[in-house]
């Protein structure tokens, strides 16, 4: 396996992933955009999955019960003893996106739900998104989920924290560039446009694709609830900011105001 960077495995190593899509309004919000989005392009169980950057079994979980044969990899061993627990029908192991130790053709669907917001570097994402071509059967779906570019400043907007400096700084090179060092109470990300995720899938080789906003324009008054009234209100929210999101994605141009877009294409 490649050297993965060590800030990431540290974070996470640390950081409660497993409930992350369940504790909060917004967190429901993705889990199930997601999921929404995915099932629409999945072939019918009993289809070959692999779950790559799995993390704790999150998706696997349902897919499993739904009827699919998983495979979790993931370079955080504490996340795959976890998706092993949480998610006892998948099979799980250590892997990198970069470099899976697995044969070619063998998947009927390959989702990287995480990998690519942490790799900083553009050719690492181009790797991972090959090598998902790779694995995935010809015709198979490939599907691959990025932060957006504008999510960090739409999310300090709302909690009232978008000072001059973070403006000034941060913000400004994230929107500039995409890159985040993680010096803020996450780690290494990299933020997409919608455009940029598409082109990277289209240059890994992925043919028909699309790209998806996931939350939908109305994911930061979600998260604006959750911070200034309180989860119940947040979870009021929920039907609304889904429907909004369901609308939206008939538009492409209001992908970027999602929190995450998702890429899907065909190996």
């Amino acid at each position: 396996m490649k050297s993965v960077d060590a800030r990431i495995t540290d974070f996470y190593a640390e950081y409660d992933e497993a409930s992350r899509l369940h504790a909060t309004a917004v967190g429901r919000l993705e889990f199930e955009r997601t999921r929404e989005l995915v099932r629409r392009h999945l072939p019918p169980a009993p289809a070959r999955v692999l779950d790559v950057g799995g993390g704790p079994g999150t998706h696997a979980r349902w897919l499993t019960k739904e009827g699919y044969e998983v495979l979790l990899v993931d370079p955080v061993p504490k996340h795959v003893e976890q998706a092993r627990a949480y998610a006892p029908g998948c099979s799980a192991q250590l892997g990198d996106a970069r470099d899976l130790a697995l044969p070619s053709h063998c998947f009927e669907a390959v989702l990287l739900l995480g990998p690519l917001y942490h790799l900083a570097d553009r050719t690492d994402r181009l790797r991972a998104l090959r090598e998902a071509r790779r694995v995935a059967m010809p015709g198979g779906l490939v599907a691959a989920a990025g932060i957006s570019r504008y999510s960090l400043m739409q999310d300090y907007t709302v909690s009232a924290g978008l000072t001059p400096e973070l403006l000034a700084g941060e913000i400004t090179q994230v929107i500039n560039t995409g890159s985040y060092d993680g010096s803020r109470g996450f780690t290494v990300i990299h933020f997409h446009t919608a455009a940029e995720l598409a082109q990277e899938a289209i240059e890994a080789g992925l043919t028909g694709v699309s790209v998806h906003g996931i939350e939908g324009p109305g994911w930061a008054y979600v998260v604006a609830a959750g911070r200034f009234a309180d989860q119940e209100a947040a979870g009021a929210l929920l039907a609304d900011a889904i429907a909004t999101a369901r609308l939206a994605d008939k538009h492409g141009v209001l992908a970027d105001a999602s929190a995450h877009v998702l890429v899907i294409g065909t190996a």
